[in-house]
């Protein structure tokens, strides 16, 4: 019996994240994903345009949760942003663990492509209410140390409780964070 459309979309997908996570997004090609489906390459590209469409299908919940936090951060400076920023940076990366753990290592070079040029933009804008809106170094280096640190976190220790990790992030990121004059 033939698979469904959306059953085939899914098992792309499913398919996708499990070669990410093995041989990262650069090392996995869509004729991987497709062999690990049990389809064609054909059929991977009836459902997605390219590899990177299946990347972005797949990080959209978790871009839209950071985009979303960077509407709540609008206007907001001081430790209140600060504040905002850092709780809303952990949940983020608590409830997207697997997401971070897939494509870790490969973040800076996956934000240089287009289709995730904005969330470069929200990322700067993240790590900018980290620092408190302050321009001092000790302040920005604190604010990447936090956003490096956690997506690194939620990734080593998949298996650790969310309550546990969250109040182990969010009293490291806020210890991190220079205190605003």
């Amino acid at each position: 019996m033939a698979r469904s459309v959306p059953e085939t979309r899914d098992g792309i997908l499913a398919a996708a994240a499990r070669r990410f996570a093995v041989t990262g997004y650069k090392g996995t090609s869509l004729q991987d994903i497709a062999r690990e489906v049990g389809c064609s390459k054909a059929a991977v590209l009836y459902h997605f345009a390219n590899k990177e469409a299946i990347l972005t299908e797949l990080m959209a919940p978790a871009i839209a949760m950071l985009l979303a936090l960077d509407e709540r951060l609008a206007g907001s400076t001081g430790p209140a942003a600060q504040r905002d920023a850092v709780e809303g940076f952990v949940e983020l990366a608590l409830r997207f663990r697997r997401e971070i753990a897939l494509l870790h290592g490969e973040f800076p070079e996956l934000l240089q492509h287009p289709a995730f040029a904005h969330v470069q933009r929200s990322s700067d804008r993240l790590r900018d209410a980290l620092a408190g809106g302050s321009g001092r170094a000790e302040a920005q280096v604190g604010a990447l140390i936090v956003l490096a640190g956690v997506a690194a976190a939620c990734a080593e220790f998949p298996d650790l409780p969310d309550d546990e990790l969250r109040a182990a992030l969010l009293a490291v990121a806020r210890r991190a964070l220079a205190p605003l004059d």
